[in-house]
Protein backbone atom coordinates (compact mmCIF):
# COMPACT_ATOMS: atom_id res chain seq x y z
CA UNK A 1 0.00 0.00 0.00
CA UNK A 2 1.24 3.09 -1.29
CA UNK A 3 0.42 6.49 0.75
CA UNK A 4 1.12 9.71 0.66
CA UNK A 5 1.84 12.88 2.92
CA UNK A 6 2.74 16.52 2.85
CA UNK A 7 3.05 17.60 6.27
CA UNK A 8 6.22 18.76 5.69
CA UNK A 9 4.50 21.54 3.97
CA UNK A 10 2.78 23.65 6.95
CA UNK A 11 1.33 27.12 7.43
CA UNK A 12 2.03 29.83 9.77
CA UNK A 13 -0.88 30.62 11.96
CA UNK A 14 -1.57 32.83 14.89
CA UNK A 15 -1.40 31.97 18.51
CA UNK A 16 -5.05 30.27 19.45
CA UNK A 17 -5.98 29.20 15.60
CA UNK A 18 -8.43 26.52 15.74
CA UNK A 19 -7.24 24.31 12.97
CA UNK A 20 -5.09 21.53 14.42
CA UNK A 21 -1.96 21.94 11.73
CA UNK A 22 0.07 19.12 13.63
CA UNK A 23 -2.39 16.38 12.94
CA UNK A 24 -0.85 15.80 9.61
CA UNK A 25 2.15 15.18 11.12
CA UNK A 26 0.98 13.33 14.36
CA UNK A 27 -1.00 10.85 11.63
CA UNK A 28 1.92 10.07 9.74
CA UNK A 29 4.08 9.49 12.52
CA UNK A 30 1.21 7.37 14.26
CA UNK A 31 0.50 5.49 11.52
CA UNK A 32 3.74 3.90 11.38
CA UNK A 33 4.46 3.95 15.36
CA UNK A 34 1.13 1.70 15.95
CA UNK A 35 2.52 -0.48 12.61
CA UNK A 36 -0.25 -0.05 10.59
CA UNK A 37 1.71 0.86 7.62
CA UNK A 38 5.39 0.91 7.08
CA UNK A 39 7.56 3.94 6.99
CA UNK A 40 8.62 2.66 3.38
CA UNK A 41 5.06 2.72 2.17
CA UNK A 42 4.54 6.62 2.59
CA UNK A 43 5.53 8.69 -0.69
CA UNK A 44 6.40 12.46 -0.30
CA UNK A 45 3.73 14.30 -2.60
CA UNK A 46 4.34 16.53 -5.55
CA UNK A 47 2.84 19.46 -5.97
CA UNK A 48 -0.26 19.89 -8.20
CA UNK A 49 0.54 22.05 -11.39
CA UNK A 50 -1.45 25.32 -12.28
CA UNK A 51 -2.78 23.63 -15.10
CA UNK A 52 -4.44 20.56 -12.72
CA UNK A 53 -5.49 23.21 -10.59
CA UNK A 54 -6.92 25.30 -13.22
CA UNK A 55 -9.07 21.76 -14.57
CA UNK A 56 -11.81 23.30 -11.70
CA UNK A 57 -10.65 26.28 -10.41
CA UNK A 58 -10.67 29.49 -12.31
CA UNK A 59 -6.96 31.12 -13.18
CA UNK A 60 -7.57 34.74 -11.63
CA UNK A 61 -8.57 32.56 -8.33
CA UNK A 62 -5.50 30.46 -8.77
CA UNK A 63 -3.08 33.89 -9.68
CA UNK A 64 -4.54 35.31 -6.46
CA UNK A 65 -3.41 32.68 -3.84
CA UNK A 66 -0.52 32.44 -5.34
CA UNK A 67 0.57 35.73 -5.35
CA UNK A 68 -1.40 36.66 -2.53
CA UNK A 69 -3.42 39.13 -3.99
CA UNK A 70 -6.95 37.93 -2.37
CA UNK A 71 -8.93 40.28 -0.80
CA UNK A 72 -9.39 40.34 2.85
CA UNK A 73 -13.05 39.00 3.08
CA UNK A 74 -11.39 36.18 0.64
CA UNK A 75 -8.90 35.64 2.97
CA UNK A 76 -11.41 35.79 6.38
CA UNK A 77 -13.43 33.19 3.94
CA UNK A 78 -10.83 30.46 4.11
CA UNK A 79 -9.99 31.04 7.60
CA UNK A 80 -6.11 31.21 6.98
CA UNK A 81 -3.94 33.96 6.81
CA UNK A 82 -2.15 34.33 3.26
CA UNK A 83 1.53 33.49 2.97
CA UNK A 84 3.84 31.38 0.41
CA UNK A 85 3.63 28.54 2.42
CA UNK A 86 -0.39 28.70 2.49
CA UNK A 87 -0.47 28.53 -1.67
CA UNK A 88 2.57 25.82 -1.15
CA UNK A 89 0.68 23.56 0.99
CA UNK A 90 -2.87 23.69 -1.14
CA UNK A 91 -0.78 22.38 -4.23
CA UNK A 92 0.90 19.64 -2.16
CA UNK A 93 -2.23 18.65 -0.99
CA UNK A 94 -3.68 18.77 -4.73
CA UNK A 95 -0.77 16.93 -5.64
CA UNK A 96 -1.45 14.09 -3.30
CA UNK A 97 -4.50 13.53 -3.96
CA UNK A 98 -4.16 13.32 -7.38
CA UNK A 99 -0.69 10.57 -6.69
CA UNK A 100 -2.83 8.57 -4.52
CA UNK A 101 -6.09 8.30 -7.79
CA UNK A 102 -2.95 7.06 -9.86
CA UNK A 103 -1.95 5.02 -7.23
CA UNK A 104 -5.43 3.74 -6.60
CA UNK A 105 -6.25 3.28 -10.57
CA UNK A 106 -2.97 0.54 -10.21
CA UNK A 107 -3.43 -1.26 -7.04
CA UNK A 108 -6.48 -1.15 -5.91
CA UNK A 109 -5.94 1.68 -3.23
CA UNK A 110 -4.13 4.76 -2.14
CA UNK A 111 -4.92 8.03 0.38
CA UNK A 112 -3.30 11.12 1.04
CA UNK A 113 -2.87 11.90 4.65
CA UNK A 114 -4.44 15.46 3.80
CA UNK A 115 -7.18 16.87 1.79
CA UNK A 116 -10.83 16.33 1.84
CA UNK A 117 -10.92 20.35 0.66
CA UNK A 118 -14.77 19.92 0.04
CA UNK A 119 -15.35 23.38 0.99
CA UNK A 120 -13.48 24.83 -1.81
CA UNK A 121 -16.12 26.60 -5.27
CA UNK A 122 -14.48 27.24 -8.90
CA UNK A 123 -13.43 30.73 -7.86
CA UNK A 124 -13.44 30.66 -4.16
CA UNK A 125 -12.05 28.72 -0.89
CA UNK A 126 -13.78 28.70 2.30
CA UNK A 127 -13.89 26.40 5.56
CA UNK A 128 -10.25 25.94 5.76
CA UNK A 129 -10.02 24.76 1.69
CA UNK A 130 -8.39 26.49 -0.63
CA UNK A 131 -8.29 24.52 -3.96
CA UNK A 132 -10.62 21.06 -4.36
CA UNK A 133 -8.36 18.27 -4.19
CA UNK A 134 -11.17 15.90 -5.06
CA UNK A 135 -12.54 18.31 -7.40
CA UNK A 136 -9.46 18.06 -8.86
CA UNK A 137 -8.54 14.65 -8.74
CA UNK A 138 -12.21 14.00 -10.66
CA UNK A 139 -11.45 16.32 -13.51
CA UNK A 140 -7.92 15.59 -14.32
CA UNK A 141 -8.84 11.65 -14.37
CA UNK A 142 -11.75 12.50 -16.12
CA UNK A 143 -9.71 14.93 -19.01
CA UNK A 144 -7.37 11.79 -19.43
CA UNK A 145 -10.02 9.43 -20.29
CA UNK A 146 -8.96 6.91 -17.63
CA UNK A 147 -12.29 6.57 -15.99
CA UNK A 148 -15.80 7.38 -17.32
CA UNK A 149 -17.24 7.66 -14.35
CA UNK A 150 -16.17 8.92 -10.67
CA UNK A 151 -18.32 8.66 -6.90
CA UNK A 152 -17.42 10.68 -4.24
CA UNK A 153 -18.43 9.28 -1.31
CA UNK A 154 -17.83 12.21 1.19
CA UNK A 155 -18.88 11.29 5.15
CA UNK A 156 -17.24 13.93 6.68
CA UNK A 157 -19.84 15.82 9.11
CA UNK A 158 -19.71 18.99 6.93
CA UNK A 159 -21.48 18.93 3.46
CA UNK A 160 -18.99 19.47 0.93
CA UNK A 161 -20.95 22.33 -0.60
CA UNK A 162 -17.86 23.01 -3.50
CA UNK A 163 -17.54 19.69 -4.57
CA UNK A 164 -21.13 19.55 -5.33
CA UNK A 165 -21.47 22.95 -7.13
CA UNK A 166 -18.49 22.56 -9.22
CA UNK A 167 -19.84 18.64 -10.14
CA UNK A 168 -23.60 20.10 -10.28
CA UNK A 169 -25.72 18.60 -13.35
CA UNK A 170 -22.70 16.47 -14.00
CA UNK A 171 -23.34 13.21 -14.85
CA UNK A 172 -20.13 11.65 -15.30
CA UNK A 173 -19.36 12.24 -11.06
CA UNK A 174 -21.11 11.34 -8.79
CA UNK A 175 -21.09 13.36 -5.46
CA UNK A 176 -23.12 11.47 -2.27
CA UNK A 177 -22.73 13.45 0.82
CA UNK A 178 -24.02 11.97 4.71
CA UNK A 179 -23.91 14.83 6.58
CA UNK A 180 -24.90 17.21 9.62
CA UNK A 181 -28.30 18.72 8.81
CA UNK A 182 -27.88 21.42 11.31
CA UNK A 183 -24.35 22.11 10.79
CA UNK A 184 -21.58 24.59 8.72
CA UNK A 185 -22.05 25.40 6.02
CA UNK A 186 -25.57 26.55 6.27
CA UNK A 187 -26.11 27.33 2.76
CA UNK A 188 -26.06 23.59 1.52
CA UNK A 189 -25.54 22.97 -1.72
CA UNK A 190 -27.33 20.27 -3.56
CA UNK A 191 -25.18 17.32 -4.19
CA UNK A 192 -26.51 14.37 -6.33
CA UNK A 193 -27.35 12.38 -3.38
CA UNK A 194 -27.44 14.58 -0.08
CA UNK A 195 -28.45 12.32 3.36
CA UNK A 196 -28.59 15.40 6.13
CA UNK A 197 -28.68 13.89 9.36
CA UNK A 198 -30.07 15.65 12.70
CA UNK A 199 -27.80 16.36 16.32
CA UNK A 200 -26.72 12.93 18.34
CA UNK A 201 -26.97 10.67 15.45
CA UNK A 202 -25.73 7.55 16.26
CA UNK A 203 -23.98 4.50 15.23
CA UNK A 204 -26.53 2.42 14.84
CA UNK A 205 -29.15 5.12 12.99
CA UNK A 206 -25.56 6.53 10.98
CA UNK A 207 -25.22 3.14 9.94
CA UNK A 208 -28.37 1.98 9.15
CA UNK A 209 -28.74 5.04 6.63
CA UNK A 210 -25.39 3.89 5.02
CA UNK A 211 -26.20 0.52 4.47
CA UNK A 212 -29.40 1.46 2.48
CA UNK A 213 -28.05 4.08 0.05
CA UNK A 214 -24.78 1.99 -0.49
CA UNK A 215 -25.84 -0.33 -2.95
CA UNK A 216 -27.16 2.61 -4.74
CA UNK A 217 -24.17 4.51 -5.07
CA UNK A 218 -22.27 1.35 -6.78
CA UNK A 219 -25.03 0.74 -9.55
CA UNK A 220 -23.79 4.25 -10.38
CA UNK A 221 -20.98 1.69 -12.07
CA UNK A 222 -17.97 4.31 -10.87
CA UNK A 223 -14.58 3.63 -12.15
CA UNK A 224 -12.98 4.76 -9.22
CA UNK A 225 -13.83 6.42 -5.42
CA UNK A 226 -12.68 9.34 -3.48
CA UNK A 227 -13.74 8.62 -0.61
CA UNK A 228 -13.79 11.59 2.19
CA UNK A 229 -13.36 9.72 5.49
CA UNK A 230 -13.36 12.60 7.82
CA UNK A 231 -13.67 11.83 11.32
CA UNK A 232 -15.12 14.67 12.49
CA UNK A 233 -18.59 12.70 13.24
CA UNK A 234 -17.05 11.36 16.60
CA UNK A 235 -18.89 12.07 19.59
CA UNK A 236 -16.17 13.84 20.58
CA UNK A 237 -15.58 16.10 17.86
CA UNK A 238 -15.54 19.75 18.75
CA UNK A 239 -17.32 20.94 15.67
CA UNK A 240 -18.87 17.46 15.06
CA UNK A 241 -22.64 17.65 16.14
CA UNK A 242 -22.98 14.06 15.98
CA UNK A 243 -22.31 11.15 18.23
CA UNK A 244 -20.50 8.36 16.27
CA UNK A 245 -18.10 6.44 18.38
CA UNK A 246 -14.60 5.46 17.79
CA UNK A 247 -16.15 1.50 16.60
CA UNK A 248 -18.96 3.54 14.58
CA UNK A 249 -16.26 4.85 12.78
CA UNK A 250 -14.68 2.07 12.09
CA UNK A 251 -17.99 0.35 10.77
CA UNK A 252 -18.47 2.91 8.67
CA UNK A 253 -14.74 2.70 6.82
CA UNK A 254 -15.39 -1.18 6.85
CA UNK A 255 -18.73 -0.86 4.52
CA UNK A 256 -17.41 1.13 2.49
CA UNK A 257 -14.00 -0.18 1.76
CA UNK A 258 -15.53 -3.45 1.36
CA UNK A 259 -18.28 -2.34 -0.94
CA UNK A 260 -14.81 -0.70 -2.98
CA UNK A 261 -12.73 -3.94 -2.21
CA UNK A 262 -15.85 -6.34 -3.15
CA UNK A 263 -17.01 -4.40 -6.26
CA UNK A 264 -13.58 -4.58 -8.13
CA UNK A 265 -13.53 -0.61 -7.80
CA UNK A 266 -10.46 1.31 -7.02
CA UNK A 267 -10.16 3.61 -4.34
CA UNK A 268 -8.66 6.79 -2.65
CA UNK A 269 -9.04 8.55 0.76
CA UNK A 270 -8.79 11.53 1.44
CA UNK A 271 -8.39 12.82 5.08
CA UNK A 272 -10.78 14.93 6.04
CA UNK A 273 -12.30 16.78 8.94
CA UNK A 274 -11.15 15.95 12.87
CA UNK A 275 -11.08 18.93 15.61
CA UNK A 276 -11.06 16.60 18.97
CA UNK A 277 -9.74 17.77 21.91
CA UNK A 278 -7.28 16.67 22.71
CA UNK A 279 -6.01 15.81 19.39
CA UNK A 280 -4.97 12.48 19.63
CA UNK A 281 -8.29 11.13 19.46
CA UNK A 282 -8.40 12.67 16.13
CA UNK A 283 -5.25 10.97 15.51
CA UNK A 284 -7.02 7.77 16.66
CA UNK A 285 -9.66 7.70 14.72
CA UNK A 286 -7.93 8.27 11.36
CA UNK A 287 -5.40 5.65 12.49
CA UNK A 288 -8.27 3.38 12.49
CA UNK A 289 -8.97 4.34 9.16
CA UNK A 290 -5.97 2.89 7.65
CA UNK A 291 -5.93 0.07 9.81
CA UNK A 292 -9.46 -0.95 8.44
CA UNK A 293 -8.02 -0.36 5.00
CA UNK A 294 -5.44 -2.57 5.77
CA UNK A 295 -7.24 -6.13 7.35
CA UNK A 296 -9.63 -5.55 3.86
CA UNK A 297 -6.59 -5.08 1.51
Amino acid sequence: MKIFYSDHYTIPLPEGHRFPMEKYRLLREGLVSEGVLLRSELEQTRLATQDEVASVHSNDYIEAVLNGTLSPQEVRKIGFPWSPALAERSLATVGGAISAAFEALENGISGNLAGGTHHAFRDSGEGFCVFNDQAVVAQVLRDQNLVKKVLIIDLDVHQGNGTSSIFAGRNDVFVFSMHGEKNYPFRKVDSHLDIPLPDHTNDEEYLLLLDRYLPYLFDQKPDIVLYQAGTDPLKEDLLGRLNLTFEGLMERDRMVLSKCYDSGVPVALAMGGGYAVPIELTIKAHINTYRVAREIY
